[in-house]
């Protein structure tokens, strides 16, 4: 059986006082597409931080192919691509220039070739002469893609790659993103705070206050919250629940501001419901759960205006922690 690409085993990391990661366990296989999810301090940054080498767990340990990130760094680095938040290129040089700098980096000899085909496979071989600092946003993206990929990197890590891009930059990216999985095999690690993204991973991980509080595939974490649901919109979530609870004894759950009802017969149980409680009820829907509901359900415990800002679009900055 194949080794993982990312093997991380219960792995804890301090800054002080403050815990940043809690007995952390997972692995990714290889040539799949793994996203982590969490608000700002859910320890996400510290755990990229220790895949890249940069700094050790305070216990456990984690292996990029087998290659220990303390014990083997240079091992690891070997292996390993970086795509970060904002772009790591010089605005001042040619796109061509600045993957040339990249290659020298690396040690790489004859890198043309290889810089040519990454630049015609993500649409911007066209500009590969003009400066970056000339490039839209999401065009500069494509071509931080291409810097993290053009050494081959068994496993690239992606930093919340699409903040501030526009809708239409964020699909180009993601199409060239599905193109790489097919023709290079690379394994992608992705920190996200959007849910379509989320939705894209083969795998997904939550992550809160240090915790992995959810991991499995999008469908199964879906499935967890049962098929489909009556969710209930009303003007106080706890109140609606208990009564149903003690009225009617079905399961019930607050995801965030809604309360989810998964009775045998939806149908019959919501007349009945409105019948007795239709003056708590502002709206009902009859559907399956979806990865933001997932998300909501392990978001208890954050605070309001992050869970909020999480749903909406992402934060402006990356978690800190």
């Amino acid at each position: 059986m194949a080794a993982s690409a990312v093997d991380i085993r219960g792995v804890t990391h301090r800054y002080g006082d403050h815990v940043a990661l809690r007995d952390v366990t997972l692995q990714v296989a290889p040539g799949t597409l793994y996203g982590v999810l969490g608000p700002n301090g859910s320890g996400k940054t510290t755990l990229f931080r220790i895949l890249c080498t940069l700094m050790p767990p305070s216990e456990g340990r984690a292996r990029v192919f087998e290659a220990d990130t303390a014990q083997a760094p240079g091992a690891v680095r070997r292996r390993l691509g970086v795509v970060f938040q904002d772009e790591a290129l010089d605005e001042a040089l040619t796109v061509r220039e600045n993957l040339r700098v990249q290659a020298a980096l690396y040690g790489l000899h004859g890198a043309e070739h290889r810089i040519d085909a990454l630049l015609r496979r993500l649409d911007v071989a066209d500009r590969a002469d003009d400066a970056v600092g000339t490039l839209s946003g999401g065009l500069r993206r494509r071509v931080d893609l291409a810097r993290g990929l053009l050494h081959r990197p068994d496993l690239l890590l992606l930093d919340e790659p699409t903040t501030g891009l526009d809708p239409g930059a964020r699909r180009a990216f993601w199409a060239a993103i599905e193109t790489l999985r097919t023709t290079e095999g690379t394994t992608l690690l992705l920190a996200t705070h959007l849910m379509d993204e989320a939705e894209r991973c083969d795998r997904v991980g939550i992550l809160s206050d240090g915790h992995l509080v959810a991991n499995g595939t999008p469908a199964a974490l879906k499935a967890e919250l049962g098929d489909e649901t009556l969710w209930l919109e009303t003007d106080a979530p706890t109140v609606l629940r208990d009564r149903i609870d003690a009225q009617f004894g079905v399961p019930t759950r607050i995801v965030g501001s809604v309360v989810q009802v998964a009775p045998a017969d939806p149908p019959t149980f919501l007349s009945a419901l409105y019948e007795t409680l239709g003056d708590r009820i502002r709206s009902a829907t009859l559907r399956t759960p979806t990865l933001e509901d997932v998300f909501m359900v392990h978001a208890e415990g954050w605070p309001d205006e992050e869970r909020e800002r999480v749903l909406a679009r992402g934060p402006d900055a990356g978690d800190r922690a």
